[in-house]
């Protein structure tokens, strides 16, 4: 797996699931067109982005370039690296028909054309496998009352509430944002003080 500074941003879960495959890295997704009403995942994208840098990774198709361009206007461009996959014809394995470009979306790319595609757009790899901030663990999570345990929900509720996060956040999602935007003594204090 390579390691990478910056958050991904793609399209759907397929997408995502064959990115985490590639890379170590925060991966968020829009939802396709549901991010052009979303204003908790475009504050998210937005806070992100300063704090990481994002790389904007969506299909090829006119959908992904809609998408694309939405973000492009809605978020500081200094802090955006645009990742282009080539047009590839094709379907992915899980579809009965072709998309209508006939090309392949991210989901259906191979790991090099991936790892090619975030070196174009000068995406950040971090060497020896060890990111900048220590990456908190469902374990770590878990020994602050914050999941898996009675109450965490409503104790995650609050964290979330305090750190302007969406409430809808959890999962590895979740762990990769705390690990993009906090630390684990900031955590640890924010525990306490829920």
């Amino acid at each position: 797996m390579i390691k990478v500074k910056e958050v991904i941003v793609c399209e759907g879960r397929y997408d995502k699931d064959t990115l985490s495959q590639v890379f170590d890295a925060v991966i968020i997704e829009t939802g396709g067109f549901a991010v052009f009403n979303d204003a908790e995942r475009l504050s998210l994208l937005r806070r992100l982005a300063a704090e990481r840098g994002l790389i904007i990774l969506t299909d090829s198709d006119g959908a992904g370039f809609q998408i694309r361009g939405y973000l492009k206007g809605a978020i500081d461009p200094a802090l955006v690296k645009h990742a282009y996959i080539p047009d590839i014809p094709g379907r992915e394995r899980r579809k009965k028909q072709a998309s209508k470009a006939g090309t392949l979306g991210v989901e259906g790319m191979e790991p090099e054309t991936l790892i090619e595609a975030l070196r174009r757009c000068g995406a950040t790899f971090e060497g020896g496998g060890e990111a900048d901030g220590e990456e908190i663990s469902a374990a770590f999570l878990y020994s602050l009352g914050l999941a898996g345990t009675a109450g965490s929900a409503g104790r995650r509720a609050r964290l979330l509430k305090r750190l302007g996060l969406p409430a809808r956040l959890k999962g590895p999602a979740l762990r990769g944002v705390l690990s993009a935007l906090t630390t684990r003594e900031e955590l640890e204090r924010l525990a306490r003080e829920i």
